[in-house]
């Protein structure tokens, strides 16, 4: 482990694990952390990495005022599985959360709110959980059952009962989050708090006083909107698919009683949660545009223009109410005086197409979907800012807080910690490839299960399972991985190197999967 900065401040009990890394003189009030993270919130929607789309001020603010990771990835891009990476420190075959259909997570394991209570820290979660299991390891829990709903939620919590709460998910999730920081925690501690968001998931139902924005905005295609999938027999078995199997009723709100949809009863189990005032603001501005499509009648390729605008409206709109409600959290902590001494976190459990390669959705290992933003207000005493280009994973949040908090990392954690990067140090041993395994099939969506390594150029694919595919992209000259070069002439020395990488981090890793499909034997 890296020797820590005299600039980081310890509790005693952390300062104990260090020893004399740490001069008494230096030590001062311990550092918070707040870690946010939401739900398939893609980089593409927030303007600090891409204005195309909409604006997001208030997560603009962290970036400004801190560090934005440029190459920030997931290493199995699907909810649950991201967050037990994130918990643990350790890809899903180590820590046995590996997908959201067959897998509990075992509370009893080793995690990093568990450490950080040991070394005097307050933790809490508040907000979306998505393991199965209830948490272990914080001192302060209220969580969504599943993937909870955005209208007058139930939440679930520590006495074990479900309680219903009035109102929209992501106001409820940031009012708890600021209750337990003014209210419930003991003041004498450093916290660690995890406000978790169900936005901004499918079905992106939108707060209602956002529910007329961007309806004038006309957003811009990908440029393989209408992908075919040519040489890439994973993508095209594909079923998130904006054309085919996105929803008219559930995702696109389009009810009707004389209409039928495979998940209308669904979108009305939803719909039914809102009261009589929610139901009225909402019917009021959904029954034109009902009215109006089903007239209308679209087909072919004017109806899937409209469905992606649709979907990129109500998409927006959630994130809208997402960035108001982080705003809330910054204005609170430097109204308190805490942010100068805390860390601020913000994130999602992976990316999200937005339709790119003509999809919703995320899985794949392709770019959109592997790729998660990340950004980080830094304490006093961090005087980083801009941009961090070096490749990092998600397991690496883990070690981050840990020795954020004086704690010692545990040999067994995978991830490696980011503070030399938050210094402004570039550390000549970083690492040069990413791990990446997907398990979820068969299952909604229908992504083949694959494993893979990226590069900071190339990107190597393996599809398994019912179909044995490799697939081999230059994100240089082909960024939307539109042509697979697996196999064509003149790539046989990268091809090599790459298979030679995969195989030596699935020796580090001890990824099981290398017995099943041995490389270079």
């Amino acid at each position: 482990m890296k020797s820590i900065s005299p600039n980081f401040f310890y509790t005693a009990a952390s300062f104990a694990v260090l020893g004399g890394l740490v001069s008494c003189q230096s030590r001062q009030k311990p550092l918070n952390i707040v870690y946010i993270m939401t739900d398939d919130h893609t980089s593409q929607m927030m303007s600090c990495y891409d204005t195309r789309y909409i604006e997001t001020p208030n997560l603009d603010r962290i970036a400004k005022d801190g560090v934005r990771f440029t190459n920030s990835f997931v290493s199995n891009s699907l909810s649950g599985p991201s967050r037990a990476c994130m918990l643990t420190g350790k890809f899903s075959h180590k820590n046995g959360f590996t997908d959201n259909t067959t897998c509990k997570f075992d509370g009893a394991q080793q995690t990093m709110p568990k450490l950080l209570q040991q070394a005097g820290y307050q933790t809490a979660i508040v907000g979306k959980w998505h393991l199965e299991t209830l948490p272990t390891g914080f001192d302060f829990w209220e969580i969504l059952p599943g993937q909870g709903d955005y209208y007058n939620p139930d939440f679930i919590t520590q006495t074990n009962d479900t309680v219903n709460k009035r109102g929209y998910v992501t106001n409820i999730i940031t009012d708890e989050s600021l209750d337990w920081l003014q209210n419930k925690r003991d003041r004498s501690k450093p916290f660690c708090l995890f406000i978790h968001h169900k936005a901004i998931h499918r079905n992106w139902m939108a707060d209602t006083c956002d529910l007329n924005l961007y309806e004038d905005k006309e957003f811009t295609y990908p440029e393989n909107f209408f992908d075919t999938y040519d040489g890439r027999l994973a993508a095209a078995s594909q079923e998130m698919s904006i054309a085919k199997d996105m929803d008219l009723i559930y995702d696109l709100k389009m009810q009707r009683s004389d209409k039928e949809t495979p998940l209308k009863s669904l979108y009305e189990q939803f719909y039914g949660r809102m009261d009589s005032a929610q139901k009225a603001v909402w019917d009021k501005f959904y029954t034109p545009i009902i009215d109006k499509f089903y007239k209308d009648d679209l087909k072919g390729e004017d109806l899937v223009r409209w469905k992606y605008q649709r979907y990129m409206r109500d998409y927006a709109k959630t994130v809208k109410s997402l960035d108001d409600n982080v705003g809330k959290v910054l204005d609170y902590l430097k109204k308190e005086g805490l942010l100068d001494n805390t860390l601020v976190v913000y994130t999602s459990d992976q990316g999200f197409y937005m339709g790119e390669h003509g999809w919703f959705d995320k899985r794949f290992m392709y770019e959109e979907s592997m790729r998660t933003p990340l950004i980080m207000r830094l304490p006093e005493g961090f005087d980083k800012r801009g941009d961090i280009p070096q490749l990092v994973q998600n397991i690496d949040y883990a070690p981050t807080f840990l020795e954020l908090a004086g704690v010692s990392v545990p040999s067994d954690i995978q991830g490696v910690s980011l503070l030399p990067l938050l210094k402004g140090e570039s550390p000549a041993d970083w690492r040069t490839s990413l791990y990446y395994h997907f398990y979820e099939y068969p299952a909604e969506h229908a992504v083949k299960r694959h494993y893979g390594v990226r590069t900071d150029r190339y990107k190597l694919i393996h599809f398994y399972n019912d179909i044995d595919v490799w697939e081999l992209y230059d994100l240089q000259n082909d960024p939307m991985e539109m042509h697979n070069i697996f196999g064509q002439e003149g790539t046989e020395q990268v091809t090599a190197d790459l298979m030679k990488e995969l195989k030596r981090l699935q020796v580090q890793y001890d990824d099981p999967i290398l017995k099943e499909f041995p490389i270079g034997e």
